[in-house]
């Protein structure tokens, strides 16, 4: 199996093609958040998760913004990884019974996302400067930085109260 489709031969095509994969991505996870606010039961890690889903809306709207400077309707592409990173975090979830062992784990996979959005967002910004697209990249940037902010609030969160053992 290929990694990439065979109709990928230059930067603009893994550029585009990587645009997809995160659209697709933030879709997801746009549907996976409501489920994650539901089962936290620690305050900050719901009112965390609702405050991402507000971004994750702008993200995906950022994208959509992205997609039509390029000329290009927005499109998903299905993306493996982001579908693995959300049924970990189910099937932990599912396999979790006490609630505050659940916000960890949830928290945990929260970062999982965040990383992987991080490293995509990273590469995106880089291949659109590369490609002479310096406002899309101030836009792409935008979103980086709300990911990475996410990333820290979990980080703070999980350290200072999530992962105690009790």
């Amino acid at each position: 199996m290929a990694l990439f489709s065979k109709d990928i031969e230059t930067m603009d095509d893994l550029f585009l093609h990587t645009l997809q994969d995160v659209y697709y991505a933030e879709q997801k996870i746009e549907q996976s958040l409501p489920d994650m606010i539901e089962k936290a039961s620690e305050g900050a890690l719901r009112d965390g998760f609702r405050t991402h889903l507000e971004e994750t809306s702008g993200h995906v709207g950022r994208l959509e913004e992205v997609f039509g400077r390029l000329g290009h309707s927005p499109k998903g592409v299905t993306c493996p990884a982001i579908d693995g990173i959300v049924k970990e975090a189910n099937e932990i979830a599912g396999d979790v019974a006490d609630a505050s062992v659940l916000d960890a784990a949830l928290a945990a996979a929260a970062q999982a996302v965040e990383h992987y959005e991080i490293s995509r967002y990273g590469s995106l910004i880089a291949w659109a400067r590369e490609l002479g697209h310096p406002d899309i990249a101030d836009l792409l940037g935008q979103t980086l930085a709300e990911e990475k902010a996410t990333d820290a609030k979990l980080t703070e969160l999980a350290e200072s109260r999530l992962n105690h053992a009790r």
